[in-house]
């Protein structure tokens, strides 16, 4: 059965407290933290990640839509992030692999993501280090987008890959996750759904949230 991981970039920021436990009964919580630079957007950062950890117990998912993450890896985990994946698009690969290392001295999950274009073989030299592998199904930057069904064949490729490394990681999928395409990512692999508007407008978050893991 999949993990779902409800993003808070779909949430009433003036009521996020409530909206919070209305999905407590999910996985995860994912949060989808743009720069602006990285991604044409600007979402929220430190201070939204250290209220929400003093909020809830569930695990805080943490997607680094930022350029050059070294630097701030660290601090999003004083703040509580529990899972921090980064893009592999967004550095060097010598500070790439700093900061999956600087992640797991700290004893947190670390993980990369791919963009839609970024084929899933790029994340091969990093993947021992990897708790988590996060195949994008729509351009990053924007919720509320439309499932790119071309992510299925990476979603499979990323889980032939993490198989054959035996270590463990999760294949997580982010973008236009509803229950139809739930159901074609879990059939091609994937472990962890993150679901932004699927969930955040549904008249019954609880029962959307078993709908998505296959309840």
């Amino acid at each position: 059965m999949v993990k779902v991981a409800p993003s808070i970039l779909s949430a009433d920021f003036v009521r996020l407290g409530e909206d919070i436990r209305s999905i407590e009964s999910a996985d995860l919580l994912h949060f989808d933290v743009m720069d602006g630079v990285f991604v044409p957007n600007l979402s929220f950062g430190l201070p939204v990640i250290k209220c929400v950890r003093a909020f809830t117990d569930l695990p805080l998912d943490v997607h680094l839509m930022i350029t050059r993450p070294l630097g701030l890896v660290e601090k999003f985990i004083d703040k509580g992030a529990d899972i921090v994946t980064f893009h592999l698009e967004a550095d060097d690969p010598d500070r790439i692999l700093e900061a999956l290392r600087r992640v797991k001295a700290r004893g947190k999950k670390a993980g990369l993501s791919v963009k839609p274009a970024t084929p899933v073989a790029a994340v091969e030299p990093y993947a021992e280090l990897l708790d988590n592998l996060l195949i994008m199904s729509v351009e990053p930057g924007f919720g509320g987008q439309s499932f790119m069904p071309e992510a299925l064949g990476k979603i499979e490729e990323a889980r032939r890959l993490v198989d054959r490394l035996g270590t463990g990681c999760e294949v997580e999928v982010d973008g236009g996750i509803n229950r139809r395409t739930a159901r074609l990512c879990e059939d091609a692999g994937a472990t962890v759904l993150v679901a932004g508007s699927d969930v955040f407008k549904a008249p019954d978050r609880a029962e959307e949230i078993r709908n998505l893991r296959g309840n």
